[in-house]
């Protein structure tokens, strides 16, 4: 077991995280990211990126984390491989750094605390679901309607996030179609009248999806396989893309009882800052996003956690300073 020392922690890997660590590391605070179970992010399981600034082609996800990882290094980032289980956040109570625990048992230590868990989507868990992940499967259509331009597909769920989903998709595709399990849908009635006036978007009730079918020719999504809750009676929807619209589970486990969330377990931050209750703990990316859920959104509050933190640690030492001279 080690003690980690560090004036900025960093815990969580993806964009978030790593843009946290690039300023953080140019303001020489000496950042420490620890990766957590899924180094990179959602990012390193998505293939295609046509919408992050900065890029003419497409790249790909695992790529954009490699890129952004290797300039947190070269700046001075430390990267640690570890996941961690627990997390005291009353240390500047009693005159000492907030402090993370590994699973291994290795001690990190900050100053300041920056947390970049993430969300990840949640996902139904029937066939072909994780293997046509990025081959006609999605799980955001923000990221991915582009390249659905002009062909048909289906959008699953039936609360907000499915409603808006399927809109946004419209802007993309003249046939959109809604599936949800029920009879009624679950979103807010502003959305829903919106969906229902809609005239490219048809709502499919009472369908459960059961499969996803691959095209044997070509290996991509080519059906979707639906089971009516009814009468149990079987069918195909033959489609180019499906989005999974049921939700985000943010990764705030670790807070519970420490940090104030919502309704849906997202970290609560002071408006237009990642300023979390608690001086000295910063919120970014989509552990306290809810709504945008974009790379390059969490880049963007990643940044403005590093830019708060350096603030609040210039305060401090001058607070400090300020003390030992009146001390003297």
């Amino acid at each position: 077991m080690a003690t980690h020392t560090t004036r900025m922690l960093i815990i969580g890997s993806g964009p978030a995280g790593l843009s946290a660590a690039i300023y953080g590391a140019r303001a020489g605070l000496k950042p420490i990211v620890v990766q957590g179970l899924q180094p990179g992010g959602q990012l390193t399981i998505t293939t295609d990126v046509e919408n992050y600034p900065g890029f003419r082609e497409v790249i790909q996800g695992p790529w954009l984390m490699q890129e952004m990882e290797a300039q947190a290094v070269h700046v001075g980032t430390r990267m640690l491989w570890d996941t961690i289980v627990s997390v005291d956040l009353d240390g500047p109570k009693r005159g000492e750094p907030f402090r993370a625990i590994g699973d291994g048992g290795d001690i990190y230590e900050g100053e300041t605390l920056v947390i970049a868990t993430g969300a990840q989507a949640q996902w139904l868990g029937v066939p072909g679901e994780m293997e046509l992940s990025g081959k006609g499967v999605s799980a955001c259509a923000t990221c991915d309607g582009f390249f659905y331009r002009g062909k048909k597909v289906v959008v699953i769920g039936g609360g907000n996030t499915a409603v808006e989903e399927a809109l946004y998709l419209t802007n993309h595709s003249q046939d959109v179609t809604l599936i949800h399990r029920r009879d009624s849908l679950r979103a807010e009635k502003i959305l829903q009248e919106r969906l229902f006036a809609h005239p490219n978007i048809t709502v499919v009730w009472n369908k459960r999806v059961e499969s996803f079918l691959a095209d044997p020719a070509n290996g991509e999504l080519r059906a979707v396989a639906l089971v009516d809750t009814q009468t149990g009676a079987e069918s195909e929807l033959t489609t180019d893309g499906a989005f999974v619209a049921i939700g985000h589970a943010p990764a705030t486990s670790l807070f519970q009882g420490k940090l104030d969330t919502d309704a849906n377990g997202y970290l609560l931050v002071e408006p237009g800052t990642p300023k979390t209750k608690i001086p000295g703990v910063f919120a970014c990316g989509d552990v306290m996003d809810h709504v945008y859920r974009q790379a390059v959104t969490a880049a963007g509050t990643g940044c403005m956690a590093a830019l708060d933190a350096e603030r609040y640690l210039a305060e401090k030492d001058f607070a400090e300073k300020t003390a030992e001279v009146v001390a003297g």
